[in-house]
């Protein structure tokens, strides 16, 4: 099956129903899969079809999802770009991924304006919404172009969509996917998570980023369900649609469910019709969690655990709870997940050991990456980078990234085992906990954190919290106070911009 054959197929079996809705007007399956079908068409009448590179740059709209699949239905790539980046980010993503033509939102032209000189191989630019000098617009791009797909034989296992990673690390790199891993994703979701075509399911997070794409837009539209669109977060709009349209899923990262249960308008007539909530992105402190269950408790929640390079390979559901909360999760049926140590030998139970994945849902390279791929790649494993344990049951539990632990003294320490214990203080709403360089210990830990509403507590306070449950030497040497954190696309704390500062001109990497 390919990525097309999703909008096909559902288009032949639910050809008058919304499709997608999007500034609460909606397009049907049928119109959906025209429309796709006429910009594939005009994409190879380009000579961008097989092998061709096609960058998007917009918010989540209608549009968007014509372009995913148009150009899945063309043979050729689509890059995923974010629009949080600045000029030199985007030069330096669109250069880096041979790009060949561009498609960009119309409140991002000046961006694209001053970012188009350094690119010369990009000769085909498509603007959404008005008209930007220089470039055609998306509809008449298309307009004229036969109704049905372009006679394009493809193979699951060629390469699709690429997605540049988050940038929690350093600069991003291109994860190159085939349209057989974003199948068998699609189909992870639909069978773990129960998402199936009666639903309407909200997708609030930016379709520029694979988890949006992963967990909830293709598995929508290979169930043949309705997908509500927003384009820019907020959390009273969410509710107004979930109102208007009687939402019944949705994938949000941490922060977004945080915001919800945190709402000082919130009010549970709002979200009636929600029975499934699909989080990921980054750690859901228990108190969110348990805030969710309690204020909504016919909301069914399934955790996944994914990289863009390696798609969804663990699930947590609402029948594990409570017993297994923490974890997150264990092996999805269509996928091998393991724990290993560094040799390649499967850890113990409570061993620490990196989370590893192998199957048809693994990333094809990072795009002209060679080195960074073959290390990607060991032992026949992809290896994620996170450390983790696994108990006797299967479920793994983070320990933390491998490149945030702090060694100090020569013992290692983990930052999330800091960063839970900072949770369980009533009034940590957010907290980031890193290493800075010290003369003595090489390094020793910190902790930035963002109070909840209303809440008062020290430095002193919180460190002395810390003290009791933790052992000396993994107490947070400093506190320090924020309104708000870096944080990419889908929620995650960038640990690299805050630490930045502190190992300026040394050796380490960040």
């Amino acid at each position: 099956m390919l990525t097309g054959d999703m909008l096909r197929r559902a288009a032949e079996r639910f050809p008058d129903k919304a499709a997608v809705i999007c500034d609460d007007q909606a397009i049907t399956y049928r119109a959906l899969a025209a429309r796709s079908a006429q910009f594939a068409h005009a994409l190879v009448a380009q000579g961008l079809g097989r092998g061709a590179k096609v960058a998007i740059v917009a918010r989540n709209c209608t549009d968007y999802v014509t372009a995913f699949f148009g150009t899945a239905l063309s043979g050729a790539v689509l890059v995923n770009v974010s629009v949080l980046y600045a000029v030199e980010e985007l030069v330096y993503v669109l250069d880096k991924a041979d790009v060949d033509a561009l498609i960009f939102e119309d409140v991002f032209a000046d961006k694209v304006a001053a970012a188009l000189p350094r690119l010369p191989r990009i000769r085909v630019r498509i603007a959404i919404g008005g008209p930007v000098e220089g470039t055609t617009t998306f509809s008449s791009f298309m307009n004229g172009q036969p109704e049905m797909p372009p006679d394009v034989l493809l193979s699951e296992d060629e390469a699709f969509c690429m997605t540049y990673t988050g940038g929690t690390t350093g600069r991003p790199k291109g994860v190159l996917a085939s349209h057989r891993a974003r199948v068998v994703t699609a189909h992870t979701v639909v069978v773990e998570s129960g998402v199936n075509e009666r639903d309407v399911v909200a997708i609030v997070t930016p379709l520029f980023h694979v988890a949006a794409l992963n967990i909830m837009l293709q598995p929508a539209i290979l169930v043949g369900a309705t997908s509500v669109l927003m384009g820019k977060w907020d959390v009273r709009e969410y509710a107004r649609l979930s109102r208007t349209h009687g939402i019944s899923a949705a994938f949000m990262v941490p922060t977004q469910v945080r915001m919800i249960v945190s709402d000082p308008e919130f009010d549970v007539a709002d979200y009636q019709s929600w029975r499934r909530l699909n989080f990921s992105g980054a750690p859901m402190p228990d108190w969110v969690q348990q805030a969710m269950l309690e204020k909504l408790p016919q909301v069914s929640l399934t955790q996944f655990y994914g990289q863009s390079e390696m798609g969804i390979v663990a699930s947590l559901k609402q029948c594990d709870l409570p017993h297994k909360l923490g974890c997150v999760g264990r092996q999805v049926f269509n996928a091998d997940m393991a724990v290993l140590l560094p040799d390649g030998e499967r850890v113990k139970p409570g061993e620490v050991g990196e989370i590893c994945a192998r199957g048809k849902n693994v990333m094809l390279e990072y795009y002209n990456e060679p080195e960074q791929t073959r290390a990607f790649r060991r032992h026949g494993w992809a290896w994620s980078g996170d450390l983790a344990t696994i108990d006797a049951d299967g479920f793994v539990t983070l320990v933390d990234r491998s490149k945030d632990m702090i060694i100090s003294g020569g013992e290692n320490i983990y930052p999330k085992e800091i960063e839970d214990v900072l949770y369980r203080h009533a009034a940590v709403g957010e907290c980031a906990v890193f290493g800075v360089p010290d003369d003595k210990w090489g390094e020793v830990p910190v902790a930035y954190v963002n109070l909840k509403m209303g809440a008062q507590v020290s430095e002193d306070a919180l460190i002395e919290h810390c003290a009791l449950l933790l052992a000396r030497f993994k107490r947070p040497r400093w506190v320090k106070f924020v309104s708000e954190f870096p944080k990419t696309p889908i929620g995650k704390i960038q640990k690299n911009v805050l630490r930045a500062p502190y190992w300026s001109g040394r050796d380490k990497k960040i």
